[in-house]
């Protein structure tokens, strides 16, 4: 098999025919490992390499229930965790400090066939929107060189775009699956809470906005692959029995007519470019030609005391994570890079009230979004306000990175949150991604589905919220969406 044949198969396609004895996984790893080779000086997906522990993986029987046997596969430097490999969470600090344990996702994909072959690029603890870590470098986008992949799954999404691998795992505390999907023109799903394990050696992330999932090329793939995820744990916070028909199966069926509330206003009053705006229009004109029912309409959230509740809970983790990383390796606080020492630093100073607070704040958001899910089946909205920015644009500048140092050394970062100034920069951090947070805070399943290409060929996805349980809705309207407008073959030049 050449590369231009690998290419034409999502995941499921390429195990078939590993299943059928017309190609051998080990042929198959040797593809993905000569395109990682091929690109790595221009993508940086890949962080970590596992060749000779893939050519043993490839080289096994395959069984007929294998969904995804022999297939080439990643896994993020984050969260999805290899017993004895090392996990790095995009920081120097762990580069070398192998894993204790599997991740339960890990051992999930192995058992359904995945050859994992590699980790992908993460910015520092997956802190950030863009994949543009120091220790590790950025990583770029497919469709052009110059512009982000997207975070935190941003080498994920550069390996399934450049067609690496057609599937690779992907996680999501604020957008991280969304966001990445819609810069690099992939079908991303964001679980619901507690649909997909983060164990065993988290309950859950980021106190449940954090899931676990994959970026495809396919919704059949995703789907399959959520079928492979949605097993309950004996150790999980929550039971969340398996549907009662597969995802897989119920793609086959398109969903009923649904209800459908568009809105293009970013929630923090920051500006949307056209293209956005076009391609949310867009996608609501393809929807009503397929027979739903559209309507301009938005959830009645305040979107800047959403991103101010975001921002408290993930300053605290920050100061967590940083505080037990330092306690298990020794390490201290420089470090770390300039933006995780000043989250982390602000997290410290957030009172034991203040969190509390923030947390209550979820619920009423959630509220706020089940009232509109009460009216309409889905949210329809931008992903990014608009096509993937050039790399380092969102770079925190130097003095502003040099004053939160003073203010830390000082004790004074808690009363730098509380400025005007530092909520105004924490608005714009958020104005390129400023939907996909909501999601995460209420815990409601949601996608990026990639239907808009702007006038210089750059993806731009379109972002779909369902209420609880509505993952399979979701799909079964990629997959509507997907035979209506195929993006499949629509690939990069690289």
């Amino acid at each position: 098999m050449r590369f231009d044949e690998y290419i034409r198969y999502d995941g499921l396609g390429l195990a078939g025919l590993v299943r059928s004895g017309q190609v051998h996984a080990t042929e198959l790893l040797d593809i993905a490992l000569a395109r990682t080779d091929q690109t790595h000086a221009r993508l940086n997906a890949v962080v970590r390499r596992l060749d000779d522990r893939a050519r043993k993986q490839a080289a096994r029987t395959w069984q007929s229930d294998m969904p995804f046997a022999g297939v080439p596969f990643l896994v993020k430097d984050l969260f999805q965790d290899i017993a004895g490999v090392p996990t790095s969470w995009g920081t120097k600090v762990l580069g070398n400090v192998p894993a204790q344990e599997t991740a339960d996702v890990t051992r999930r994909w192995e058992e359904a066939g995945a050859v994992i072959f590699g980790m992908t690029n993460t910015p520092e603890l997956g802190s950030k929107g863009v994949t543009e870590s120091l220790a590790l470098g950025p990583a770029h986008n497919p469709w052009d060189l110059s512009r982000t992949t997207g975070g935190s799954s941003g080498g994920s999404a550069a390996a399934v775009a450049a067609g690496l691998v057609p599937v690779a795992g992907a996680n999501d505390g604020g957008g991280s699956i969304r966001i990445p999907a819609a810069a690099c023109g992939l079908f991303g799903l964001k679980p619901g809470r507690g649909r997909v394990s983060m164990g065993p050696m988290a309950a859950e992330g980021l106190n449940g906005a954090a899931v676990n999932g994959v970026l495809s090329r396919s919704v059949r793939d995703t789907a399959a692959m959520m079928d492979v995820l949605q097993v309950p744990e004996p150790h999980g916070p929550y039971f969340m029995p398996r549907p009662s028909v597969p995802y897989l199966q119920q793609i086959a069926t398109p969903p009923r007519r649904l209800r459908i509330g568009f809105s293009t206003a970013s929630p923090v009053g920051t500006p949307v470019h056209a293209d956005a705006v076009e391609a949310v229009q867009d996608a609501a004109r393809l929807l009503a030609s397929l027979g739903h029912h559209v309507e301009e309409a938005a959830p009645g959230v305040d979107g800047e005391q959403v991103a101010q509740d975001f921002a408290t809970s993930w300053f605290c983790l920050s100061a967590a994570l940083v505080d037990e990383i330092c306690r298990q390796t020794g390490a201290r606080l420089t470090d770390f890079e300039p933006d995780t020492r000043a989250m982390a630093a602000i997290g410290k100073s957030t009172s034991v009230m203040d969190l509390m607070r923030s947390q209550h704040n979820w619920h009423t958001h959630n509220r706020a979004l089940a009232a509109f899910h009460a009216r309409y089946d889905m949210w329809l909205s931008p992903v990014l306000s608009e096509v993937a920015l050039p790399i380092g644009q969102l770079t925190t500048p130097r003095m502003l990175s040099l004053s939160m140092d003073v203010a830390r050394v000082l004790g004074l970062s808690g009363l730098v949150r509380k400025t005007p100034a530092f909520n105004q920069r924490l608005i714009a951090n958020l104005s390129w991604t400023p939907f996909t947070q909501l999601a995460n805070l209420s815990g409601r399943p949601a996608m990026s589905v990639p239907l808009y290409w702007n006038s210089a060929n750059l993806p731009l996805g379109v972002q779909f919220v369902a209420g609880l349980d509505g993952e399979g809705t979701l799909l079964q309207l990629a997959a509507e969406l997907e035979a209506a407008r195929p993006w499949f073959d629509r690939r990069p030049a690289i």
